[in-house]
């Protein structure tokens, strides 16, 4: 009869025929397009049970090898990840759970880390584990972490939200990443109370001053949505999938999402290209003394990249805090041998050079040494130039100029050039919208009856609502002229949004109307025959029309169709909606 192996016989075999290796998962910035780093895991044989990293760990329990498994995957992914000459960051995941039988010097990954010719600042050491939150030891994981920092490495949480109170506690030294698990990202674009629990733990973080790392990334939907409430570092299989040899670049369905996303942003959603200066780079092995002299020949170099041998960058040489640091005392001479990593910022603000000049200022602001270093502008990976702070206020400073040439005086919104613009993006990049015609019946007889100075303030008040309805990262809200409004969704609650407005309108309007006026439902005017003329109070009625992808082919089809809605609209009385049922040919 067939006996089966014992666990320690067969995890010693693993170990013993060095049957484990190393595999990588790209962590990605999403704002820039560019790989920051790898996730490493150990795994068996390929079509083998223990190909799972999760069974491996369970057989190495079950062989009473827990501390000796951790220390040999750390040593093989170190290894691995120089052995490829990976640029970024390299994650190692640990479980937390071991420090609980065994002390911190018997995890050996100081000494792996050595070994592999590495650098603490190139490590990010992730914490995970089931008992790491315990409550009746709160300071338990705050140790950990705390001894890690001390030793130079940055920390990362592996997290379901139990983690977010220590945040909020002011906890001494927090981790750099908060890795949210993918049980939270899992269609977190179809459920918008996750998205908000997750949105609210972004803000808990960035109090913090701690990172969002957003795992299990694995449909176009998740990421852009991700995207749009503000975590930018993610990974998924949809942006790139585990490897022996891992690329540094996303996967084309993640780039190609990321690129349609971008190019149905609002007309002042403009790319960074004006701002990139295509300077001279540096390589790591180039030493200080040379890296000096070229600044020295050329003083309007401000900002200089540093590249590894495939081109990509890996820190950033600001001129004025590296002379700053050369020209002191004995300096020269103890360091102009040595490479200009030691004077490089080895995390620059390194981002893809479509990126839009509103995400790089909201990046610069998130971490202020940006604003005097600069940052560093790539194509799919690659260098291509670098720009400055004071670059990128001075086109800020254009944009809102240009902006106000085209904006409603008073209510300060997009007027119809950015709005058919804004149209014409979404119908060339073949996404589906809804296009909303807003207006105000029996808006003249108020401002006979009530003056131009409510007038105004009317509009106002409903350019107000309709901003307030929408989607800041999604929707669109144009100010024709007059009382006439167009608000262009992508949102998927659109219809909601709207009945949103019109509640909020009938509130509203209410304290622009006189008590007697309110009473007997509208006010008098005289007509052009000095006759007395009844009008009702005024209202908002909204035109809705869903524009799927090839059913239109400009923004004046469009417009025509979205005029004949809202007149459907004004049919009924009060605050209404009419959405356009019709079937229109759709456009070969």
């Amino acid at each position: 009869m067939s006996k089966f192996p014992e666990p320690s016989h067969v995890f010693n075999s693993l170990m013993e025929h060095q049957r484990l290796e190393a595999l990588f998962q790209p962590v990605a910035d999403i704002a820039s397009g560019n790989v920051v780093g790898f996730q490493g895991t150990v795994r068996g044989p390929s079509n083998d049970f223990l190909y799972s990293p999760h069974r491996l760990l369970h057989l190495a329990h079950q062989s009473g090898k827990p501390l000796e498994f951790e220390n040999l995957r750390c040593q093989i992914m170190a290894l691995r990840f120089a052995e490829l000459g990976l640029s970024g960051k390299l994650f190692i995941t640990l479980n937390a759970d071991i420090f609980l039988s065994h002390k911190f010097k018997d995890l050996h990954v100081g000494k792996f880390i050595h070994q592999a010719g590495l650098d603490p600042e190139q490590v990010v050491i992730e914490l995970s584990g089931e008992n790491i939150y315990s409550a009746e030891r709160p300071s338990f994981l705050q140790k950990i972490v705390s001894r890690y920092i001390d030793l130079g490495y940055q920390v990362a949480i592996s997290d379901h939200g139990e983690f977010f109170p220590f945040l909020d506690a002011d906890i001494e030294n927090p981790p750099s990443y908060a890795k949210l698990n993918p049980y939270l990202i899992h269609d977190i674009d179809k459920m918008p109370e996750k998205a908000q629990f997750v949105q609210s733990l972004l803000e808990t973080a960035q109090a913090a001053n701690c990172k969002i790392i957003a795992e299990g990334v694995e449909t176009r939907g998740e990421l852009l949505l991700l995207r749009d409430i503000g975590i930018h570092l993610c990974q998924g299989i949809f942006i790139a999938r585990w490897q022996k040899n891992p690329s540094s670049a996303l996967s084309k369905e993640a780039f190609g999402a990321l690129a349609l996303h971008a190019s149905t942003e609002a007309p002042d959603q403009k790319d960074c290209n004006p701002l990139m200066e295509a300077a001279h780079c540096f390589h790591m092995k180039d030493i200080n003394e040379n890296v000096f002299m070229h600044l020295e020949e050329n003083p309007m170099l401000h900002v200089a990249a540093v590249v590894d041998n495939k081109n990509a960058p890996v820190g950033l040489i600001n001129r004025a805090s590296f002379i700053d640091r050369f020209a002191r005392t004995y300096q020269r001479e103890l360091y102009g041998k040595k490479p200009c990593t030691l004077f490089m910022d080895p995390e620059p603000l390194i981002v893809d050079r479509n990126i839009s000049i509103q995400d790089l200022s909201r990046l610069v602001s998130m971490d202020h040494r940006h604003v005097s270093q600069g940052f560093i502008f790539t194509e799919k990976g690659q260098y291509v130039g670098v720009g400055t702070s004071q670059s990128l206020i001075h086109e800020i400073t254009e944009m809102q100029i240009r902006a106000a040439r085209y904006a409603n005086p008073l209510s300060g919104l997009p007027g119809n050039l950015p709005i058919n613009e804004h149209i014409n993006n979404l119908l060339n990049a073949l996404e589906p919208f809804c296009v909303c015609y807003c207006d105000l019946n029996h808006f003249k007889p108020f401002n006979d009856v009530y003056g131009f100075s409510m007038g105004d303030s009317m509009i106002q008040m409903t350019a107000k609502i309709l901003v307030e309805i929408c989607d800041q990262h999604l929707d669109f809200v144009g100010h024709i002229g007059g009382d006439d409004f167009i608000i262009i969704f992508r949102s998927a609650d659109w219809e909601d949004r709207c009945r949103s407005g019109l509640e909020k309108f009938g509130k509203n309007a209410l304290s622009f109307f006189r008590s007697e006026d309110i009473e007997r439902g509208g006010y008098v005017t005289e007509n052009r025959r000095e006759e007395e003329e009844f009008h009702p109070l005024t209202s908002l009625s909204m035109g809705a029309v869903v524009v799927e992808p090839g059913m239109f082919e400009s923004h004046r089809e469009i417009a025509s169709v979205a005029a004949e809605s809202k007149k459907m609209a004004k049919k009924n009385q009060g605050n209404s909606l009419y959405i356009n049922q019709r079937r229109y040919c759709i456009t070969q």
